[in-house]
């Protein structure tokens, strides 16, 4: 298992942060950060979650893009920098 981490962009709207939240919460995991930030009418979301596989982040990848507020979802495997010797 791994961290991966996601990218989203949401309307604003009182709702759209929980929902995201709640998508996370079904896979049974917490996120380790969660970032949102708005500006001009949008939410930008940036959220890490450690336990997943790579099939487990593609299915939350798109749930989260199912959400009706969400309008872009990017997501990677967080990769750890490795220091020169």
């Amino acid at each position: 298992m791994t961290t991966f981490c996601f990218a989203l962009l949401a309307e604003s709207h009182p709702a759209s942060l929980p929902r995201v939240l709640n998508a996370v919460a079904l896979t049974g995991l917490v996120p380790e950060s969660c970032h949102a930030q708005q500006a001009d009418g949008e939410i930008a979301i940036d959220l890490q979650v450690d336990g997943l596989d790579a099939e487990a982040a593609a299915k939350l990848a798109l749930r989260l893009g199912r959400i009706v507020a969400v309008s872009n979802v990017l997501w990677g495997e967080k990769r750890r920098a490795r220091r020169a010797a």
